[in-house]
């Protein structure tokens, strides 16, 4: 099954509460009060372990070869044509394409020079390119391998009951073979059950693998996939297992060295409360997946898990009763440390989604 990590020296593993502030009573003066309504965001933790199913909008190059051609030549179109690994093929002679399947239709359906209208990074561009006729089975072909979809194993952050959106996994859905951030077409997030946990170890991160279940019955869509988690719209509200209350946002500032918790699913497919440590936490400015370092120090995890593992992406931050941020990484030779995204940083996003 897919998973949404990258691999180097780590891998990627609200309701509005007003508060009244009562003014001073200046002696000597007719004594008044004044009031200030200060609003803090709060917001349903999650920890439930989520499935992700997306649909790519175009179709996704992943991969070029060489055909042998009807008269014994071996020739890569694609490759001659300037398609690269990562470009997303949008339409074939103004035809919109949504998957591999009219992408084979519409070029045997030619036959000939097909001009193809791809998306490059943020670049729009016009590429034509001549298929070959494949010696193998007769079809012409362009020598591109294409997906159009792709689904996995994550952990729901939040839930904000004041709009019906959500945030999960604290990074971006990453395709392993181009290492580009997929954009969404449509996409669901669904219940997951944890099946079984591969444990960690120094220099092979462990994984949590589970199954989709409900598939008729979604949580929500999923409209928005981006650098700092996906984001979504709930079909209906999201309760926590945890507290039976929305809890309130912690901001940067905030944020504190010291203990703190994760919510996270690793058993009985149940979300539990599990001890950490923040042993660093980085001045930023703008957003950014690694916004504190954080170490498993919860023995019952320890013991479940090897710490942090692929899968637990997404699993919400808690400290002095704040949401803080969200786990993101997992060191590769320490497992028991990884890195977290602050919360701040997730809302911005979530309020693209809700405009």
């Amino acid at each position: 099954m897919k998973r949404f990590f990258k691999k180097s020296a780590f891998i990627l593993c609200g309701l509005l509460l007003s508060i009244i502030i009562i003014g001073q009573i200046v002696p000597g003066e007719e004594s008044t009060v004044n009031t200030a309504v200060v609003t803090e965001k709060v917001l349903v933790p999650g920890g439930q372990s989520i499935g992700v199913k997306m649909d790519v909008k175009g179709v996704l190059i992943v991969g070029l070869e060489e055909i042998e051609s009807s008269d014994g030549e071996k020739i890569n179109p694609g490759l001659l044509s300037g398609l690269q690994i990562g470009d997303r093929i949008l339409e074939i002679d103004g035809k919109e394409v949504e998957n591999a399947e009219e992408v084979e239709d519409i070029v045997n359906e030619i036959q000939d020079t097909v001009k193809l209208k791809i998306k490059r990074s943020d670049e729009v561009m016009n590429i034509s390119v001549e298929p070959v006729e494949s010696a193998d089975d007769g079809m012409y072909k362009l020598g591109v391998w294409v997906k159009d979809k792709t689904a996995g194993i994550g952990t729901l952050t939040y839930y904000d009951p004041s709009n019906s959106t959500f945030g999960a996994l604290g990074h971006g859905i990453v395709d392993t073979e181009t290492n580009s951030i997929l954009s969404v077409e449509s996409g669901v997030l669904l219940e997951a059950q944890v099946q079984e946990i591969q444990e960690g170890e120094d220099g092979q991160p462990g994984e949590i693998r589970g199954i989709f279940y409900n598939t008729n019955d979604p949580l929500g869509s999923l409209e928005r996939n981006s650098e700092y988690g996906v984001f979504g719209t709930a079909y209906h509200a999201i309760e926590s297992s945890v507290y039976d209350h929305a809890i309130a946002v912690g901001t940067r500032s905030q944020v504190e060295l010291g203990k703190a918790y994760i919510l996270t699913t690793v058993s009985d497919n149940k979300v539990g409360r599990y001890e950490i440590e923040i042993e660093e936490i980085e001045n930023q400015d703008s957003p950014s997946d690694k916004s504190m370092v954080i170490r498993v120090t919860d023995e019952e995890l320890l013991e479940e898990s090897g710490g942090i593992v692929q899968g637990m992406s997404g699993s919400p931050i808690i400290q002095n009763d704040r949401i803080i941020g969200a786990v993101t990484h997992v060191f590769v030779n320490d497992p028991e440390r990884g890195y977290g995204i602050f919360i701040e940083w997730m809302l911005e996003e979530s309020d693209i989604v809700e405009n």
